[in-house]
């Protein structure tokens, strides 16, 4: 989800379009805040570990 996210950034920023933007920024949030969430030891959507 993190890696999604900064492509949808790289893109948006390249080509000027700002809702990829602000769907890459979203999409890093939540995978930071799963992973961080996962690497914890916090069980994730069902998995103990997200990658």
């Amino acid at each position: 989800m993190i890696l999604l996210g900064v492509i949808l950034l790289i893109i948006g920023f390249a080509a000027g379009i700002s809702i990829l933007w602000t769907i890459g920024i979203i999409l890093v949030a939540i995978g930071a805040v799963l992973w961080i969430l996962g690497a914890l030891g916090h069980a994730v959507g069902g998995r103990r570990h997200y990658w």
